[in-house]
């Protein structure tokens, strides 16, 4: 334990950030779970709203220095493109628009 005083308030000031530092984390990690489930249950109005939230929560997490941006950027990046392809997989297929008939030449 430390013996002086600004020691012992670094230390409380420490315990206080960590446990706070903490919850943020767990959040983050809790709301990119449930973007993950949404993924894998279909519904593209709410995969997108929670993408959303989770991105948000991403940038907060570098703003507080939890999270490196290099690593928040290549989060988001990961996140989007599982997005992308569970949407192209929910899509309906779309029908194939034929082409147009090959005009007839006429000999004269």
């Amino acid at each position: 334990m430390p013996i002086i005083k600004s020691a012992k308030k670094r230390v409380k000031v420490t315990q206080k950030a960590s446990a706070k530092n903490l919850r943020s984390k767990r959040s983050l990690r809790s709301s990119v779970r449930s973007l993950k489930t949404a993924i894998t249950g279909g519904n593209a109005k709410s995969i997108s709203e929670k993408q959303r939230k989770v991105q948000s929560e991403i940038d907060k997490a570098v703003k507080k220095n939890l999270m490196h941006k290099h690593k928040a950027a290549r989060k988001k990046t990961q996140l989007s493109k599982q997005v992308k392809n569970s949407v192209k997989k929910t899509d309906v297929k779309k029908p194939v628009a034929k082409k147009p008939a090959a005009k007839k030449v006429t000999k004269k």
